[in-house]
């Protein structure tokens, strides 16, 4: 969902029993995550961690901080990793390596499956 005053709106989103929901977030200013500290939203949700609307590349220490954000008001159980809806208007340059930025953030802050930790023994 891009766009709207989410804000105004979440428990009538909950309210459609979605699963997931995919929410632009970083071009907001992360206006949403400032309801969800209000309201506990009960299901998964993926509020956009970059704005795709600009040709810059998002880092992944910037990734990171925007991930942390989110953990402030959502379990780590609700938190999908996405960037902001409309990636179609970027080209592949831009794309990839946001992408691969975004990914590296996710694989920094997910903690190593319990049989990578036990082969470290």
């Amino acid at each position: 969902m891009c766009y709207s005053e989410f804000n105004d709106v979440l428990r009538v989103i909950e309210k459609m029993d979605a699963d997931v929901i995919s929410i632009e977030n970083a071009r907001s200013g992360s206006e949403l995550l400032e309801g969800l500290k209000e309201y506990k939203y009960p299901n998964e949700i993926g509020p956009g961690v970059y704005d795709i609307h600009s040709p810059r590349v998002p880092s992944t220490p910037e990734i990171v901080q925007a991930l942390k954000r989110m953990r402030e008001v959502l379990d780590d159980r609700q938190i999908w990793v996405n960037p902001d809806c409309g990636l179609k208007t970027r080209g592949w340059e831009e794309t990839l390596p946001s992408l691969r930025n975004m990914v590296q953030a996710a694989r920094q802050l997910r903690p190593a499956p319990a049989h990578a930790a036990a082969d470290r023994v």
